[in-house]
C-alpha cells in the first residue's frame, strides 16, 4: 500500500537514463514535493520519482491522484 497521504515524508529525486545516479531534489512532505514536481518543466516532470519508506512511484502516475 502507498504512503501517499500529504504529510508523508518522501524523496523527490530525479532519474536521467543516461546517468545511473539518482539526483535528489527534495526530501520532506509530500505535498511540497509535488507542489515542486508540478513546477518542472514537462521533459522534468517525466524523469521525476517519488520514494515514500515503503514504495517508489512514477511522478507522473501520482499527479493525476
Amino acid at each position: 500500500m502507498r504512503s501517499t497521504f500529504a504529510s508523508a515524508t518522501v524523496r523527490l529525486y530525479r532519474l536521467d537514463e543516461g546517468d545511473p545516479v539518482a539526483e535528489t531534489l527534495f526530501y520532506g512532505p509530500l505535498s511540497d514535493a509535488l507542489a515542486i514536481a508540478a513546477a518542472q518543466p514537462a521533459e522534468v516532470q517525466a524523469s521525476l520519482w517519488i520514494a515514500t519508506d515503503n514504495d517508489v512511484a512514477h511522478y507522473l502516475d501520482l499527479a493525476g491522484d
